[in-house]
């Protein structure tokens, strides 16, 4: 005996799957490469312009987050609430120059040696001091930028 035709029982067909489409994700690949290279290339020169002491604080690597999520912030309420974007504007400067500036693997690797060069109180103070204010920053440059975008409406 035969298994019956599922088909024929009035089972829904499933719907095949499609390949990704990897021409299509290959602009936005591309732009986040790009604006990752600048945006890491800016870290950089901030750290060479204001290197670390052993066993100090990494300001360079804190002041680049808390900018970095400002610039987040602001950008985020542009793109959403103001400007209708071009579709790789987000993945370039969002994901793209933003996300190499930004550096949370850097500061988990500063932690990582202040605690291991025996400053756990600097280590952990940074922990906090850059959480709180690269939190503090994204949501002041949010609300901030509101403010100011519904101050200037007519």
């Amino acid at each position: 005996m035969t298994a019956p035709d599922t088909e024929s029982l009035g089972a829904p067909a499933r719907p095949r799957r499609r390949p990704a489409d990897r021409r299509g994700q290959a602009p936005v690949v591309a732009v986040v490469a790009l604006g990752g290279a600048l945006g890491a290339t800016a870290r950089y020169a901030a750290a060479l312009w204001w290197p670390a002491q052993p066993g100090g604080f990494p300001w360079a690597t804190f002041w680049t987050n808390v900018v970095g999520c400002a610039v987040i912030g602001v950008f985020m309420v542009v793109i959403t609430d103001v400007w209708a974007a071009h579709r790789l504007v987000r993945p370039f400067f969002g994901t793209g120059v933003l996300g190499g500036f930004t550096t949370f693997s850097t500061y988990a690797v500063d932690i990582q040696k202040l605690v291991d060069a025996g400053h756990p109180r600097t280590g952990l103070a940074y922990l906090a001091a850059t959480l709180l204010a690269a939190l503090t920053a994204v949501w002041l440059a949010a609300t901030g930028t509101r403010r100011v975008l519904k101050w200037r409406q007519p």
